[in-house]
């Protein structure tokens, strides 16, 4: 019997870098998406990611588009905690790890498999450990 069109076959997240890069047509990125979609997996990002990726230079028409595309989770209550104790687990602290940290707690609570998008993956990597398979972009 065949999965059900409706329920997602894993997940592919983009941090800020994945969805800046999305949102300017990268090809690497765009292959990405593809692969994804081809899959039947959800594409999401976080809405902490918002704040990282939304400046005056970024074309916002573009990014628009692109976020009408894909899911922007929130950071809820139950995200914040599961990310604090990401980084205390990986020995981390402070406003430099916090937003990787949102976003790892937002990747590992959706459907797995989870990839990972980012620019960072040393520390995606050391916050979600094997359960998720962190891309460098």
């Amino acid at each position: 019997m065949t999965r059900p069109s409706s329920v997602p076959n894993g997940t592919l997240v983009l941090d800020c870098e994945g969805l800046a890069k999305a949102a300017a047509r990268d090809r690497q990125l765009m292959k990405w998406l593809a692969w994804a979609h081809a899959k039947n997996m959800r594409v999401i990002t976080t809405s902490a990611t918002l704040v990282e990726v939304i400046h005056p230079r970024v074309n916002r028409a573009a990014l628009e588009w692109t976020l009408s595309r894909l899911t922007v989770e929130p950071i809820a209550e139950v995200h914040a905690r599961q990310a604090a104790a990401l980084l205390m687990g990986a020995s981390l602290h402070g406003h430099r790890h916090a937003i990787d940290a949102m976003v790892a707690a937002v990747a590992l609570s959706a459907p797995a498999p989870i990839t990972i998008l980012t620019s960072d993956p040393d520390d995606l990597t050391v916050l979600c450990g094997d359960e998720a398979t962190v891309i460098k972009v």
